[in-house]
């Protein structure tokens, strides 16, 4: 959340421009290839995972299906700001010409190279849903000895695929591609979130992998491209052992070690204190031009109350607060009386860590333990019901999972747990702060993503929206209830005001048609969810601050319609 006036959030946005795609295939333009000319790009069917290649961000992939030949191609998936940018950097001879080609289809695809030393080269597709070639050529300057080859999609396009990428000319000294190796045996298997039908596994990557197979009590139960698999279909309070394996085109590796893992004995329903359908309210412990409130000012229709932020220490991973003198405040002790007040009426009040100037780095076991005993230090010295995780400059799952788990064995089933994430990193399972929402679940209060201050986004079907309206709401929503939250977990995060975000307002009718859309399937836009998910949590504002300035608009209008929801 912003602590200016407006959050100002860079995007991509505009025209589409040419960025590079979606396969490689280099030949040598001057005729008849002599018997010299090899293809120098290393890896060129993606068989041997993504070795030598280097996609932007997390985004590329290797996977099984499609490919054109062999096991194996890339799909790569632009998300928010990134456009899913491969690259491989091949060894060239000078004053040579080189014939570049790639297969790709799916979304808009790019193939380029640069560092020619000459001139650049690029050409692109708009997508297909069949595979084609896309080739040009490049020759090399006089003391050019490598070039760098790629692909890359667009902003708010789907995934796009390559397979076959050649850079066919006289060999630069890289030789050609080896032949791919069994891959090593896969390590750090552990568990994430356990549920009692399910358990999600995730292990280190191996080099030269193409995919994973996740064997359960000695029988093989399914295959990942990535490093985590959830296996569902299980008893309750059962014990299993789980294994992993690595594949590629040359065979699979042997079995890791056995993981037991147990899965649990029933759903849990954390912090009972919060309604079924509830409203968050990011209150601001700063003036930053929206009306200053003191806590017991905050508007009545808000059950969840996020104290806005916590601070960092030098320590990693701790946290502190300081109370501002803007609000007036006669004394610590007068702020805490008005948090005992609030909790007393039946509102939670959580402290939110992050904001987009704040910042808590957990990357490590000691700093998740500073992280978990100084938030828990914070709820007993001002009565914080729980821990809102609004972090806006990237995090660890991994760790943060551990913080948040020693957070909940000290502060016990009641704590509320919410959290903030922006549009970008939602949009699919593989991003850290899914990861994290995943990981947590089963103690997790609701997760209000931010629908505001973002580009244009992918929905649950695979469509393109734009900011400011119903569509937009409610399909970004629907790939969270559709990918493993729970409705509960679900709140839809807008600005209570213009002025509260750069980007993204839309009024309160256009929030509550959303939710009817949602919970009720009435009142959509384009876009219809294939079922409702009656049991939604609600909605959230930034800021109580920003719906006072604005007269209450926000609260007035939502937090009825949020209560009355089925």
């Amino acid at each position: 959340m912003d602590r200016s006036s407006t959050r100002s959030r860079r995007w991509l946005g505009g025209g589409l421009a040419l960025a590079l795609g979606a396969g490689l295939s280099v030949t040598a333009m001057t005729g008849t290839a002599q018997a010299a000319d090899i293809n120098v790009a290393k890896n060129p069917g993606f068989e041997n995972g993504l070795s030598s290649w280097t996609c932007s961000g997390g985004t590329g992939a290797n996977v099984a299906t499609p490919a054109r030949t062999g096991a194996s191609a890339l799909r790569a998936t632009p998300a928010g700001h990134d456009n899913a940018r491969c690259t491989q950097t091949v060894a060239v001879k000078p004053n040579s010409t080189y014939q570049l080609s790639a297969w790709t289809q799916g979304g808009h695809a790019y193939l380029g190279a640069s560092g020619t030393g000459t001139t650049d080269v690029s050409t692109w597709s708009p997508g297909s849903t069949g595979w084609q070639q896309l080739s040009t050529s490049f020759r090399t300057g006089a003391t050019t000895t490598s070039v760098t080859v790629y692909t890359h999609g667009w902003y708010g396009t789907p995934a796009y695929f390559v397979d076959d990428v050649n850079v066919f000319g006289p060999d630069g000294g890289g030789g050609i591609d080896p032949e791919p190796v069994i891959p090593a045996t896969p390590t750090g298997l552990a568990t994430g979130q356990i549920t009692s039908s399910s358990i999600a596994l995730n292990w280190g990557a191996v080099t030269g992998a193409t995919g994973y197979n996740i064997y359960r009590d000695g029988t093989r139960v399914q295959s990942a491209t990535g490093t985590s698999a959830t296996v569902t279909g299980l008893t309750a309070d059962t014990a299993y052992s789980f294994q992993v394996t690595a594949t590629n085109s040359a065979g699979e590796s042997a079995r890791s070690t056995a993981l037991p893992a147990r899965t649990g004995t029933g759903p849990v329903h954390p912090n009972p204190v919060v309604p079924r359908h509830a409203v968050t309210g990011y209150w601001q412990n700063f003036n930053n031009g929206a009306t200053v409130q003191k806590l017991r000012d905050v508007q009545n229709a808000y059950d969840i109350i996020a104290v806005a932020f916590a601070d960092a220490t030098t320590t990693p991973g701790e946290l502190t607060f300081n109370l501002s003198p803007a609000l007036g405040y006669s004394s610590v002790a007068e702020f805490k009386a008005d948090i005992a007040a609030k909790k007393q009426a039946g509102k939670s009040v959580i402290i939110s860590v992050g904001g987009e100037i704040g910042n808590v780095t957990v990357n490590s076991d000691a700093s998740a333990t500073a992280f978990a005993n100084s938030a828990y230090a914070l709820m007993q010295e001002y009565g914080f019901n729980g821990l809102d995780v609004d972090l806006e400059h990237g995090i660890n799952s991994t760790y943060l999972t551990k913080a948040l788990r020693q957070l909940s064995a000290k502060a016990g089933p009641n704590m509320v747990l919410t959290m903030a994430p922006q549009t970008i990193d939602m949009q699919s399972t593989s991003t850290e702060y899914f990861k994290l929402a995943l990981n947590v679940k089963d103690i997790l209060t609701v997760v209000n993503m931010q629908n505001y201050n973002s580009g244009s986004m992918l929905g649950c079907d695979g469509k393109v929206y734009h900011l400011g309206s119903v569509d937009f709401l409610t399909a970004l929503a629907c790939i969270q209830l559709e990918n493993g939250l729970d409705p509960s977990q679900v709140g839809l995060g807008v600005p209570a005001s213009t002025r509260g975000a750069g980007s993204g307002y839309v009024s309160p009718s256009v929030v509550n048609a959303a939710l009817d859309c949602l919970t009720k399937g009435t009142n959509c836009g384009t876009f219809k969810p294939a079922r409702t998910y009656p049991g939604l949590r609600g909605a959230m504002t930034w800021s109580t601050n920003w719906d006072a300035t604005a007269g209450n608009a926000w609260s007035n209008a939502v937090g009825p319609h949020v209560k009355a929801l089925p």
